[in-house]
């Protein structure tokens, strides 16, 4: 008999009430939905790079986007922007021609130089500007075609050569203008 007496007893639960009921029914809809909201935002939240990756820094991405080249144009000065021959040997000729590297004629090396002097000016111009054995073409460089040349009769002057030093370029151009305006 007393299993007959369970299966008569009224069921009760949790809920009791019908605002009971409304407030659980809303509950279990809105608390998930809250739920995925939040985790939503803590994920999109921030700059969340993956550990040890800075791929989408700025300095990243703008080093990615650099230019692969850059072109940099070369103005002529005058006379006064000019460096000397002694400036352009100590800043680009003093690493091989002051220890004799690779086979370079050492400053004041009599000797070594005096076959090079005699083949001239514009052999030694043109041996330094596109180069000469295993000494890289100059030309082009940090310095102006008149600045290695000025290099050029620094390091042949102080091997007994008397070679003169090269003008600026203001002043070769401004003789073929003055010629060119003479009355005929």
């Amino acid at each position: 008999m007393s299993d007959s007496q369970d299966h008569d007893a009224p069921h009760e639960g949790p809920i009791k009430t019908p605002k009971q009921l409304i407030v659980t029914v809303v509950a279990s809809f809105v608390v998930p939905i809250a739920i995925i909201v939040l985790l939503i935002n803590f994920v999109v939240s921030g700059n969340k790079d993956g550990a040890g990756s800075g791929g989408m820094s700025a300095e990243a991405v703008a080093q990615r986007i650099q230019p692969v080249g850059v072109v940099m144009l070369k103005t002529a000065g005058g006379a006064a922007a000019l460096r000397t021959g002694e400036q352009v040997y100590a800043a680009q000729c003093t690493a091989c021609h002051a220890a004799g590297a690779a086979g370079a004629p050492k400053l004041g090396d009599e000797a070594a130089w005096a076959p090079r002097i005699k083949t001239g000016y514009e052999a030694l111009l043109n041996s330094a500007l596109k180069g000469k054995g295993a000494m890289a073409a100059q030309g082009g460089g940090d310095f102006s075609d008149v600045e290695i040349g000025r290099a050029v009769v620094f390091m042949a002057n102080k091997a007994g050569g008397k070679l003169d030093e090269p003008k600026a370029p203001a002043a070769a151009a401004s003789a073929p203008d003055a010629a060119g305006s003479a009355p005929n």
